[in-house]
């Protein structure tokens, strides 16, 4: 099993992350973190990290701008090393220490594509905030859920769960036959898991697998705002994602 980590000018926050994946209960991983055209010292970071990491970590370069473009790269570099079970988080997310032992263990009850549990981290946020962070997630579950072009009859084999893409995990060989992450700035999210859906039905939700997610896209857009971006209605007047 490989873990990928796209990371943009994440100097601020990869540290974190790594401790995060360094404390997991199961280590039986390669992780890869995606270096996508940072102008920090986020490359140095993840090399400084691999000197003294409990498990082997690669660190590569993708200057094609786009958290798509980093997600793709770094996932059909780890195939093409060996990687037959594929997890993604993102460099600004805490996974919990049972995260990667959840994932393997999914992948190998129902080969296919995990989605995983995202709660808010407990350290950029007041408890009214995670609360609202929460109630933003669940609206965006039933949004896709309830949205008529996500409907089964529209040709897909599953039903629709909510997938974020910094908590997920699928098999290589999934991967590879839906064509991988679309090559684009986010949000890539629900292009990839309808792609999935059109392809197959191998698709659970894995409750054990829990990542704490950033919640500085609330600050930076408000709360009308970043229900307009998980409603999957782009940014609007906020610009580019603050990621």
């Amino acid at each position: 099993m490989w873990v990928v980590v796209p990371a943009h000018d994440e100097a601020a926050r990869l540290a974190d992350t790594l401790r995060a994946l360094a404390a997991q209960r199961d280590r039986a991983f390669t992780l890869l973190v995606v270096d996508n055209a940072s102008t920090d010292g986020t490359g140095a970071i993840a090399r400084e990290f691999a000197t003294g990491a409990p498990f082997p970590v690669e660190v590569i370069e993708e200057p094609e701008k786009g958290v798509g473009s980093a997600v793709d790269t770094g996932f059909r570099h780890a195939i093409g090393r060996g990687a037959t079970m594929l997890a993604r988080t993102d460099a600004d997310c805490l996974p919990r220490p049972g995260w990667t032992g959840a994932a393997r263990a999914a992948l190998t009850d129902s080969p296919g594509l995990v989605c995983g549990r995202i709660t808010a981290r407990r350290d950029e946020h007041g408890p009214l905030g995670r609360t609202g962070f929460g109630v933003l997630v669940r609206l965006a579950a039933l949004f896709g859920r309830l949205r008529p072009e996500h409907a089964r009859r529209k040709g897909y084999k599953a039903p629709y769960r909510m997938h974020a893409g910094n908590n997920m995990a699928i098999t290589s060989e999934l991967y590879l036959a839906v064509g991988g992450m679309p090559r684009r700035p986010s949000p890539t999210d629900r292009l990839f898991l309808n792609a999935v859906r059109r392809h197959t039905d191998r698709i659970s939700h894995c409750r054990a697998m829990v990542v704490e997610n950033s919640t500085r896209r609330l600050r930076a857009y408000g709360v009308a705002g970043t229900a307009r971006w998980y409603l999957d209605q782009g940014s609007g007047r906020h610009g580019t994602d603050p990621r």
